[in-house]
């Protein structure tokens, strides 16, 4: 798109060359000096008359921001040495606010810009509202010489792609994990080990370190006695994800929230919890098998898993007619978090339960959430049909807690910590062989 003249300055040349032809043809030659500024202005115009075709370079984006939080977006316009104002204009984009509200803004180009050739477009603030992958509107950038003679544009720009994570929910479990398998963690092991559990006093053995005698037992019963010490273990946690589908409406970060949005929210949540307690975390996602993580540890880990809960989407692309494989490593522990109206997602999480695993199914199903109608579908029969469907879930619920498959609802920060609690008893409770 090259350079084009004005509206003005079409005007400003219409009056600089009419009104003196009329003013001498009415023979009033004071009619001349009305017509001089705009004879002025036309030359001025014209002598800046721009000679390079400016170019929209890169621009600035957003990586790895959160939901609710601003980033400001510009970009860059080169080949610049003839612009004086630049006016930038994006397209509103659901689930982002945008300052100023109308997504339009302008600005003048300094002298040192314009000399370099290369002018940094206005800066936009957004502020995304839902986690995922989220396009901003297409953007619109216009440019205009001194003077006001010439335009360029507007110019359509592809809006900007940001990268979203799940909010960094508050959340923090007193209660420790069943069977931790690693080798060192944070987890209270049911063996004897260099932890600071208290698990034994008995007699001083050789080999004893000195740190350890209990001197009121030892003064009291005239032999040396020592304090055993429970070992302090890291755990394997798998966390799986339902996004088969999403039900209800998502709000955005400040509103009620859809099935989906609760369910990565809270595997964010987890994963951030058990990686800064030093346990590994791996990542199934149910109906995205290309987004599943193997088990890993620290900082990096919970960034691959930020980065993949950012890219799910609903949808369906297991294999057909293949059966679902969590793919668990032997003693992991494993988190299913789903809405549970897909009966697959249950069937493998009492599979789970009856090989031998510790699986805990964690209901992600908002309160109040409901279909909406879609056109030409009376809404009584959606409603009712959104009730037998309850209904079935319920029964799936029941029948997994007579499988010995725990559930909790997710509440936020302390939802697990009864359950979890139950299951760590039910792990040191002694097993009786028949």
């Amino acid at each position: 798109m090259t350079w084009k003249p004005t509206a003005a300055l079409a005007r400003g040349v219409v009056v600089a060359g009419v009104v003196p032809a009329l003013a001498l043809a009415a023979g009033r030659p004071a009619l001349v000096v009305l017509a001089a500024p705009f004879a002025v202005w036309v030359v001025c115009a014209l002598r800046r008359r721009p000679r390079e075709v400016p170019r929209i370079g890169s621009s600035t984006r957003g990586a790895g921001i959160r939901e609710g939080q601003a980033v400001r977006t510009s970009a860059l316009l080169q080949h610049a040495e003839d612009v004086e104002h630049v006016v930038r204009s994006t397209d509103p984009a659901p689930y982002v606010a945008m300052d100023p509200p109308s997504g339009t803004v302008g600005a003048l180009v300094g002298h040192r810009a314009a000399a370099d050739g290369v002018v940094a477009l206005p800066e936009i603030v957004v502020r995304p509202d839902r986690w995922g992958r989220v396009s901003l509107g297409e953007e619109q950038v216009c440019a205009d010489s001194a003077w006001g003679g010439f335009r360029w544009g507007p110019q359509p720009r592809w809006g900007t792609e940001l990268r979203v994570l799940p909010q960094a929910v508050a959340y923090h479990s007193r209660a420790a994990l069943p069977s931790p398998s690693g080798l060192v963690g944070a987890h209270r092991s049911s063996r004897i080990g260099s932890g600071v559990e208290l698990g034994d006093v008995r007699e001083f053995a050789p080999g004893d370190r000195l740190r350890r005698i209990h001197w009121p037992v030892s003064s009291r019963s005239g032999r040396l006695h020592v304090t055993a010490a429970l070992a302090e273990q890291d755990a394997g946690v798998l966390l799986v994800v339902d996004a088969f589908a999403d039900h209800g409406e998502s709000g955005g970060v400040d509103g009620p929230p859809s099935s989906l949005d609760l369910t990565v929210r809270a595997a964010a949540a987890l994963a951030a919890h058990h990686l800064r307690g030093g346990d590994r975390v791996a990542l199934r996602v149910l109906g995205r098998p290309g987004l599943s993580l193997p088990s890993g540890g620290g900082r990096r880990q919970l960034r691959r898993v930020e980065v993949a809960l950012a890219s799910v989407a609903p949808g369906d692309a297991e294999p057909p007619g293949v059966p679902l494989r969590l793919g668990a490593a032997a003693g992991s522990f494993i988190v299913v978090l789903s809405a549970l109206l897909d009966d697959r997602v249950a069937a493998v999480a009492a599979a789970t339960q009856r090989r031998g695993m510790t699986a805990l199914v964690v209901d992600c199903l908002p309160p109040g959430a409901a279909p909406a109608a879609p056109s030409g579908v009376d809404a009584q029969v959606v409603e009712a049909a959104w009730r037998l469907r309850l209904l079935d879930r319920e029964r799936v619920l029941s029948a997994l807690e007579g499988a010995g498959c725990p559930t909790a609802a997710w509440r936020g920060p302390g939802s697990l910590d009864g359950v979890l609690s139950a299951l760590g008893r039910r792990a040191r409770a002694p097993r009786v062989r028949t």
